[in-house]
């Protein structure tokens, strides 16, 4: 059966960023490092939460984007707290929504794993609206306060 992988481009920290992922994340390891002949760093192989990932060292001229994002769903605010300042640590920068890119230029989302259920789980058109407003207004999301928004509080 094919799989599908997600590969990450950098210009030349493919492995701390693999590495820097790895410890993040429960379930998570650099599994192989393939080095040219001069022991550079050329691909990393390395799993996160269970899955796996690969990422190059391909040189410049090929930037992240947010088109392309990775979503890291967590079930409280400590998690969600620690997982975000641990993304934007060393030179990373907050977007809009529970958005931000960590140093090398990679888009993250950190979100309750129960914000789908707050944006349309209720059923109540106004609980929902309360809580996209909520949100629209936050860089980093505050679960106690969309949780709020969802009870009319």
């Amino acid at each position: 059966m094919p799989t599908i992988t997600p590969f990450l481009w950098y210009d030349d920290q493919a492995e701390q960023a693999a590495e820097h992922y790895v410890a993040l994340f429960p379930d998570s390891s650099i599994d192989s490092v393939s080095r040219t002949p001069d022991g550079q760093t050329l691909v990393v192989e390395f799993t996160l939460l269970g899955k796996p990932y690969r990422a190059m060292n391909g040189g410049p001229g090929h930037e992240h984007t947010d088109a392309v994002s990775f979503q890291v769903d967590v079930d409280t605010q400590e998690e969600l707290d620690r997982i975000w300042d641990g993304l934007l640590a060393d030179g990373g920068r907050p977007s809009a929504c529970g958005w931000l890119f960590d140093r090398w230029g990679v888009a993250w989302q950190v979100t309750p794993s129960m914000m789908g259920e707050l944006m349309t789980g209720s059923g109540d058109p106004e609980a929902n609206a309360r809580v996209f407003q909520a949100m629209m207004q936050m860089v980093k999301l505050d679960i106690p306060a969309l949780q709020a928004a969802a009870a009319g509080r």
